[in-house]
């Protein structure tokens, strides 16, 4: 049996029993995050472009758009994908050498969930598969280092909870997963150097092809099966040798995942609620800040500090401002907070956050390096004119493993991202669907998704 086969076997064998009332809770609370990030990118410009695309090309009015319409279930995939992603501000798992983002699998497991005619409980188990199978697979088969994007896990994870959702046997799952993990290896220079718009597209292009390879299995095209193990394999060009049992693993991964309390790239999370708390405790002028010194892990320095995937102190679009440590420093400060209004053209150019972000100086620390992922350790210090030092350490922030988020503080970051889209009224009733998933038809949370108007004001 190819490796293929054994992680198909293992997605068709997963029922709603196996998962913890913890894994239950935590799944719901993910699609409530990351249906409130989705309405919060409604408007943006290029959330614009691909309603445009999807209007034009479109194909079978099956599965519901967030915002309203219905499209193909492939498109809605990618629309919705690019919605759940395009602020940053959904889930994140933490590898040693991946860094991954789970919810981006709720718009493929929607799509193909609302096309079998799902109940909510089908699609928390797709889910849930969806999630296990990208968040082992990052454990175990880093890509990042190779120069690879962690989409390349996600493009198994996505083929896995779309066929689980269509309710696939394990012979047409298993082709799915082929298909899939054959023709999705992207660059990781989608995110290094000058960042573009397909920073936060690439997972729902992904998810795009995914769903369709997961449509085309279930019509019974075969896929290679041994794209794993297999000569030019993914384990010979790309991974390197690993193993996962799959008749070993259960669904709780999803209880290792972590929400964002900041809209900003995952590993600022501590720093920025570390230099939050300084300023509040000090009321330091930023006229008399000199310097502020991030001592943080490698990998934070690596990717969004000025390592090795480029300059960040040169900051001009909403793209390069999320994945810069010291734009979010700086921008922090000044606003005391980052959410979405924080990546506005005007704010992002001005003078104020400019000047102040070439006073950030990030460093990479050894100890801290060795205390991720498991911890988020950072050190703070800002240097004020006349010699004062304000410092303070973390190890975590609001939001990680050892200090989750709860259901109220994600109906409350829901409430903040959705009501410039969404109704009072809507708000709550989607709150109360996704509250109470396990009893409704999946089909009674999409035509929630849909009532949301793009041009809807808060009543």
């Amino acid at each position: 049996m190819t490796y293929a086969e054994q992680l198909a076997k293992f997605v068709a064998g997963c029922s709603y029993d196996q998962l913890s009332e913890s894994a239950r809770e935590q799944l719901r609370t993910r699609v409530l995050d990351a249906v409130g990030c989705a309405f919060g990118a409604l408007g943006a410009e290029p959330v614009g472009f691909l309603r445009e695309h999807t209007q034009e090309l479109g194909g079978a009015e099956i599965s519901t758009l967030i915002g309203g319409g219905r499209t193909a279930p492939d498109r809605a995939a990618f629309y919705n994908g690019a919605l759940v992603r395009y602020l940053d501000f959904n889930d994140s798992y933490l590898a040693p050498g991946e860094t991954c983002h789970p919810s981006d699998n709720l718009a493929p497991v929607l799509a193909a969930s609302e096309y079998a005619g799902g109940s909510g409980r089908d699609f928390l188990i797709a889910l849930a598969v969806a999630y296990q199978v990208q968040c082992r697979l990052s454990d175990v088969a880093p890509v990042r280092q190779e120069g690879f994007d962690h989409t390349v896990q996600g493009s198994y994870a996505v083929a896995a909870g779309v066929s689980k959702a269509l309710g696939l046997d394990a012979k047409r799952i298993a082709s799915a997963i082929a298909i899939s993990g054959t023709a999705f290896n992207a660059l990781r220079v989608t995110r290094t150097g000058a960042l573009s718009h397909w920073k936060g597209l690439a997972y729902p292009n992904t998810a795009f092809g995914c769903t369709h390879a997961a449509f085309l299995a279930m019509r019974g095209i075969t896929g290679p099966l041994e794209v794993f193990e297999g000569n030019k394999g993914f384990i010979e060009t790309i991974a390197g040798p690993f193993e996962i049992d799959w008749t070993r693993e259960n669904l709780e991964r999803v209880n290792r995942t972590i929400l964002k309390k900041y809209n900003a790239e995952v590993h600022s999370q501590s720093a920025i609620e570390g230099v939050l708390e300084l300023q509040r405790e000090h009321g330091f002028k930023t006229a008399n800040i000199e310097q502020i010194e991030v001592d943080i892990f490698d990998v934070a320095y690596k990717i969004i500090g000025g390592g090795e995937e480029g300059d960040k102190r040169t900051v001009r679009t909403k793209e390069e401002a999320d994945h810069s440590l010291p734009y979010l420093i700086a921008v922090a400060v000044l606003d005391g907070n980052v959410m979405p209004e924080q990546y506005e053209a005007e704010r992002i150019q001005r003078e104020d956050v400019q000047r102040l972000l070439r006073k950030v100086k990030i460093r990479p620390v050894e100890e801290f390096s060795r205390r991720f992922p498991l911890e988020m350790p950072c050190r703070i210090r800002v240097h004020i004119a006349g010699g004062q030092i304000f410092e303070r350490e973390k190890r975590d922030y609001e939001g990680f493993l050892t200090r989750p988020t709860t259901w109220q503080a994600a109906v409350e970051k829901f409430g903040r991202l959705s009501e410039s889209h969404v109704t009072a009224a809507l708000r709550n009733e989607i709150v109360d669907a996704i509250s109470r998933l396990e009893s409704l038809q999946i089909s009674e949370l999409t035509r929630l998704l849909g009532a949301v108007g793009m041009d809807a004001k808060h009543a």
